[in-house]
């Protein structure tokens, strides 16, 4: 087996070695091929016409080379020139920049030449054969009106826009058809005086629509005291300002910029990087458009493309669009924008910018509504449970009051029975007196005051019966409780003669005001006085005394009701106010507690102890009012 590995091995080896080498060839011209391909170094020359910082060309030229350092697949050294003789009237000559770029590029020419606007694109051409015979070039950011059709070679391709002025007029009196003077702002520089006059012949079917101003031959200063004393219905119409007639040279954003400051009619332009804080808006050249288009291009030729085979069709207006912020300023509409209009800049609404915010605070709102809507619910069924727990109170007390009554019914027949008997005995005496030959007129005068005082008696008796007894809801007003005690015990009165108790009433040298129901308050205390009397009956003690009295404790007033009977079982005095809960046989042990119930309504308290010589003392304690 080994011998026959051998031999395999022998009879293998040249084809492994052979495909060894073969492969190491491959690999390494492909190691060789691959930095060459990935490493190769693309030089591309940009020339400006105005200026690497000199607005709108600035903006075109930054994303130009944004999207070229984002989409190139090599390297690249991008060199940028100037020839800033487009922002002079009268420019010198080119010759010694032409000599300075010779003598750069000689015999090292940049693979690619990039021209930015106009005079650029006529620089290249004009000195292609001297400074870049086969150089490719692209011509980008030029208008399709200076673009030298007759001076292109196969080794150039043009990215071109067309500024359609007649749009964007048109436009603007869409926006605000009651425009009627329009104020052109262009500078004095030999393009802008190029197109000064493609502006008008572009603008002449409006002549009898539009009254057109040109400032074009006005230093900037003067520009601006026009534009700040426009007559009402006037726009202004931003071209290009890159030196006035005075051959100041003004950087067209700051030019722009102080010329919003004073004017007092709003700005348009078909300058897209312009838009955003100075212009209103309107149909524009689209700097994402064109910049792509000129990368596209830019690519295509380094990749090896003839230039002269890339063709692009003229970049057209945009979509309208609006600065939502100049709207507001000047008052237009956006119901008079053109259907297809984009507004930009929107200041977000209250509601969106707090949206969540203000959702939750709804939300808190919302759950605050429901609480309180259900407190006012539970406080409605409260209120409706309180008054109907005060009349159920009331019935239950006018009962109460009914049984106390029919105790004091002995005592209140015989009460009424004294004063009418005596009325009766004083009538029947001064008829006999009276049928005599000569009455005594002052003793039958006595005899009437007599009758007269036993009426007024059992007027009284009846008066406190009828109040004990009066039906009426529960009345809070402001009472002198020494008096309301006062009724009580003289209701009272009678039963404890009858009984042989001794009934005593002190009240205290002062009024004691409080706030309540005199009824119920009556009907406590002579509840309290029924209950004392029936300890002292049921006790047969040798002392038979109920004494009642008024005082006055820091902010409220006590009435105490003392008895000499046994007292209250230690067991029994913590349930002696309970419903139902009785030490008499025939009781239902719902007098107390409708009485702690009626003066815990009156906000007071009452209380049972029992006292060190015997019997119960039963304290009641209510609110002073002063």
């Amino acid at each position: 087996m080994s011998g026959r590995k051998s031999r395999m091995s022998v009879k293998l080896g040249p084809v492994w070695l052979w495909l060894s080498l073969l492969l190491a060839v491959l690999s390494g011209r492909a190691d060789a091929a691959e930095p060459s391909a990935r490493g190769e170094l693309k030089r591309v020359l940009i020339l400006h016409s105005f200026g690497r910082e000199f607005r709108p060309w600035s903006e075109y030229a930054r994303s130009i080379k944004a999207g070229l350092e984002q989409r190139s697949p090599w390297p690249l050294d991008i060199q940028e020139h100037t020839l800033l003789s487009a922002r002079f009237n009268n420019p010198g000559p080119e010759a010694p920049f032409v000599e300075y770029l010779h003598s750069l590029y000689e015999g090292a020419p940049p693979d690619i030449v990039l021209s930015i606007g106009a005079p650029a694109a006529r620089f290249a051409q004009r000195y292609r054969a001297k400074l870049f015979p086969d150089t490719p070039m692209v011509l980008a950011v030029v208008e399709e009106r200076l673009v030298d059709r007759l001076e292109l070679t196969d080794n150039d391709a043009v990215v071109s826009a067309r500024l359609d002025f007649m749009a964007v007029f048109e436009s603007i009196l869409h926006v605000l058809p009651d425009t009627k003077t329009a104020a052109i702002v262009i500078g004095a520089s030999p393009l802008e005086k190029f197109w000064t006059d493609q502006l008008k012949q572009d603008l002449k079917p409006l002549g009898n629509r539009l009254e057109l101003v040109w400032y074009s031959d006005l230093p900037f200063e003067a520009i601006l005291k026009r534009a700040a004393g426009l007559p009402p219905h006037a726009v202004l119409f931003w071209g290009q300002m890159s030196v006035d007639a005075a051959g100041i040279v003004h950087e067209g954003d700051l030019a722009l910029r102080s010329l919003r400051a004073v004017a007092n009619a709003p700005i348009f332009s078909y300058q897209d990087p312009f838009f955003g804080g100075s212009t209103v808006g309107g149909p524009m050249q689209l700097t994402a458009e064109i910049s792509r288009t000129t990368v596209d291009a830019v690519i295509r030729v380094l990749g090896g493309e003839k230039p002269s085979a890339i063709r692009y069709e003229p970049i057209q207006f945009g979509r309208p669009k609006y600065d939502w912020r100049e709207l507001q300023r000047w008052g237009i509409s956006e119901s008079s924008l053109p259907p297809d209009s984009e507004i930009l800049f929107r200041e977000p609404t209250v509601w969106e910018r707090y949206r969540w915010q203000m959702l939750l605070i709804a939300a808190i709102i919302l759950v605050q509504g429901g609480l309180i809507s259900g407190l006012l619910h539970e406080r409605h069924r409260r209120r409706g449970a309180e008054i109907e727990s005060r009349q159920r109170l009331a019935e239950l007390a006018h009962a109460n009051r009914y049984s106390a009554v029919g105790e004091l019914t002995t005592s209140i027949a015989h009460e009424l029975n004294q004063p009418l008997g005596s009325i009766l005995t004083n009538t029947e005496t001064a008829e006999l007196m009276l049928q005599g030959n000569s009455p005594d007129i002052d003793e039958i005068r006595l005899i009437l005051a007599d009758i007269r005082r036993d009426d007024q008696r059992a007027s009284e008796v009846i008066r406190r019966l009828r109040s004990v007894l009066k039906k009426t809801p529960f009345e809070i007003k402001d009472i002198e409780l020494n008096d309301t005690v006062r009724e009580a015990v003289g209701l009272a009165r009678a039963v404890a003669d009858g009984r042989r108790i001794t009934l005593t009433y002190t009240p205290v040298l002062i009024d004691l005001h409080v706030k309540g129901d005199p009824i119920q308050l009556q009907q406590v205390v002579l509840n309290l006085i029924i209950n004392a009397m029936d300890a002292i009956s049921d006790a047969n003690t040798g002392k038979r005394e109920v004494r009642v009295w008024t005082a006055r404790a820091a902010r409220e007033a006590e009435v105490n009701v003392v008895d000499t009977g046994p007292g209250v079982t230690a067991p029994d005095l913590a349930n002696v106010f309970d419903p139902f809960f009785t030490t008499k046989p025939q009781g239902m042990g719902m007098g107390l507690a409708i009485a702690k119930t009626i003066v815990e309504a009156h906000q007071g308290t009452i209380g049972a102890t029992n006292q060190p010589a015997g019997g119960a003392r039963f304290t009641i304690r209510l609110p002073l009012l002063r």
